[in-house]
């Protein structure tokens, strides 16, 4: 059975890009583009892991990992944090948080891969 990520971004090249990568090492990859929405669509596809972009509308992605890290169920989910702003505060701010990993765009579709199999190995 694949491994199914749920990827939170509301940049269509990003989800083009990043489910080609994926999809083609074997994952099931699903997308979501709201903030607002996004806790309801993890609760409800219940991923292995989730790509978190920090800056999407109606609610930031920091505002969701912190809920997803405060909910009993989900609080251990592995979340790779992504970012346009590579600035060492929205980094720390991800880490703070609870970021499990923190990626900044653009990233090398190695880079990716290889994030993704070692969060959801550990």
């Amino acid at each position: 059975m694949s491994k199914r990520v749920l990827l939170i971004e509301d940049e269509p090249n990003i989800i083009q890009a990043i489910g080609f990568i994926l999809s083609r090492d074997g994952w099931t990859v699903d997308s979501h583009a709201d903030g607002e929405t996004a806790m309801a669509e993890i609760r409800r596809r219940a991923p292995d892991l989730v790509i978190l972009d920090v800056m999407l509308p109606n609610r930031s992605g920091y505002d969701i990992l912190s809920d997803l890290r405060a909910d009993p169920a989900l609080g251990a989910m592995p979340v790779l944090m992504l970012t346009a702003r590579g600035q060492s505060r929205d980094r720390e701010q991800a880490e703070r948080i609870g970021a499990s990993r923190f990626m900044t765009k653009p990233f090398s579709n190695t880079e990716m891969l290889e994030a993704v199999r070692e969060l959801v190995a550990s």
